[in-house]
């Protein structure tokens, strides 16, 4: 059983709030709303006359979405137990996800396939971080298993090739625009100009076994075909400390 617990529903479009009521009184029936607001400045005014459990947050109200985040944000930064479930038809917007759970937000619903359930609710009113519905938890799932499939093809592209972490720090920094010189000054870069020149001419023999049909390869050929052969994440090209 879920206790009695306040609400405050943050949505611009009648409609879509005449629905949301609709679920939470239906659903939900240990819910009480204590007001709604069509704007930022309804919200503010709101909440400060009485402070809700749960703020069912839209995110884009009156056309901007980051009033949605801004409200997340600031919500959690003044009353970081009122817990911020979003409920939101920004079914596309991925950046707008992240943004609004760097905010604090314990949770997005988005307004496609299964929508607003009684155990997501209560999921957040129990405490629980996080808590999305099955249309972002695919894309989720599906974001993880391609990361975690790149990563192994990049695992295997190491021992394939053989390289070992010089190689790739080398590779990495070439990808960067550093220059020999400026790498051998990396700290734990043990290796002078010509040390990595001879690495270099190493890295050409494995990365390119059949050669490259009679041309020269330079540095950017190398780092190219290191990336289209995943030794290198082009997601995370980040240098060492110096």
């Amino acid at each position: 059983m879920l206790e009695p617990f306040k609400v405050i529903i943050v949505e611009d479009v009648p409609l879509e709030l005449k629905g949301t009521e609709g679920i939470i009184r239906n659903d939900i029936p240990e819910a009480e709303v204590i007001g709604t607001a069509d704007s930022e400045i309804a919200y503010w005014r709101l909440i400060k006359q009485q402070k809700p459990d749960l703020v069912l947050l839209d995110l884009g109200l009156g056309g901007s979405t980051t009033v949605g985040v801004e409200i997340c944000r600031q919500t959690k930064d003044t009353w970081p137990q009122v817990r911020v479930l979003i409920f939101t038809g920004e079914i596309l917007n991925e950046k707008l996800w992240v943004d609004v759970l760097d905010a604090g937000a314990d949770g997005i619903i988005l307004k496609s396939g299964e929508m607003l359930t009684r155990s997501d609710v209560r999921s957040v009113m129990e405490g629980k971080q996080l808590v999305f519905n099955e249309p972002i938890l695919r894309k989720i799932v599906e974001r993880f298993c391609k990361a975690v499939s790149s990563n192994q093809v990049r695992q295997e592209s190491l021992v394939n090739y053989e390289i070992d972490e010089y190689d790739e720090r080398f590779l990495r920094h070439l990808a960067l625009g550093y220059t020999k010189d400026q790498i051998t000054q990396l700290r734990g870069m043990p290796f002078g100009v010509k040390s990595l020149e001879k690495r270099q001419n190493e890295l050409v023999q494995k990365l390119f076994p059949d050669g490259n049909g009679g041309i020269g390869i330079n540095a950017t050929r190398l780092v190219v075909r290191a990336l289209e052969l995943r030794i290198l994440d082009i997601d995370n090209l980040m240098p060492d400390e110096e």
